[in-house]
């Protein structure tokens, strides 16, 4: 098979729509679909179930269209492999970051790689862990910021800086009073929490006791997004836990918000970089690494 076939080939295994996984390879519809027929009729094998409503893999079509991904990526190196040749620091790092840093990095970040690598743009994607490391694994991504735990075969991570976790809570709360916040006075009732499926609402549930207990988070109110979090706090719904990025980037003299420290050992989270272990740019990891201990984000602390 050719590398245009494979490509064609992960595009409407990524997709499940010949229409969409055209525009992704910049192709019209009836040429990825005639090359994928000859590619079945050639090697004599289905490799998708198509219908009028759905394409679906086959089986063998979920293991050609993985082996697909990793040749296409090894093929990938050969021009990443040639630009560090050249100058590693020179052309694009596509980069991604969870939705709890992103906002409180990048202001400080961008500036500071500039100065060190003016030739080197960042590619940025904001998303979840899970979704990140899959994109890192299948060579989309090269190199992510996330939250530890993290653990991927093929993949080394260093941490950055750590950050501690404070409370936000409306102007007038009862635990206003209180200079620092126990970890056991938090509770579900009138808590804000992230949705499901946000890495750092888990690291929120077991840093305080109360939650972490079977049921535990019964009650809470769910935000979108830290800063809807924030305005939910501000409006009176109740308090919540948040990075301590994100509290020293929001204004301090709002009179309606107020931030309180917890007790030590206060809650945080270590935050890491992550990339491939075989990807050929090492230098360009290096430089961003030394970017974000440069300027990193308001409130953490360097590692």
């Amino acid at each position: 098979m050719t590398l245009t076939e494979l490509r064609y080939i992960v595009a409407l295994a990524r997709e499940r729509h010949f229409g969409h996984a055209a525009e992704k390879c910049h192709v019209s519809q009836p040429t990825l679909s005639v090359a994928l027929k000859k590619v079945e009729q050639r090697h004599g094998v289905i490799l998708f179930e198509r219908s009028s409503a759905d394409v679906r893999l086959t089986m063998i079509g979920e293991q050609i269209a993985l082996q697909a991904e990793r040749v296409l990526e090894e093929a990938g190196r050969i021009r990443e492999i040639v630009a560090q040749g050249k100058d590693p620091l020179s052309g694009p790092l596509r980069l991604g970051v969870i939705y709890t840093i992103a906002p409180y990095l990048l202001p400080r970040l961008i500036p500071s790689l500039h100065s060190r690598a003016p030739r080197m743009p960042l590619y940025l994607h904001e998303n979840f862990t899970v979704n990140l490391a899959a994109q890192l694994r299948r060579g989309d991504l090269d190199v992510i910021v996330v939250a530890l735990p993290f653990d991927e075969p093929g993949i080394v991570s260093r941490v950055v800086y750590e950050e501690p976790f404070c409370v936000a809570m409306p102007t007038g709360h009862p635990l206003a009073m209180e200079s620092l916040i126990d970890p056991e006075q938090v509770a579900a009732e009138n808590l804000l929490l992230l949705g499901i499926g946000n890495c750092f609402r888990d690291q929120v549930v077991q840093a305080c006791p109360q939650l972490s207990a079977p049921g535990g988070t019964t009650g809470a109110l769910e935000g979108s997004s830290l800063e809807t979090v924030r305005y939910m706090v501000a409006s009176g719904a109740g308090i919540s836990i948040v990075p301590a990025s994100a509290a020293a980037s929001w204004p301090q003299q709002d009179p309606l918000l107020l931030f309180r420290h917890f007790t030590e050992p206060a809650p945080m989270r270590q935050v890491v970089i992550a990339w491939r272990a075989t990807f050929p740019r090492p230098q360009a990891i290096d430089v961003l690494r030394a970017a974000i201990l440069d300027a990193p984000p308001p409130g953490v602390i360097r590692a």
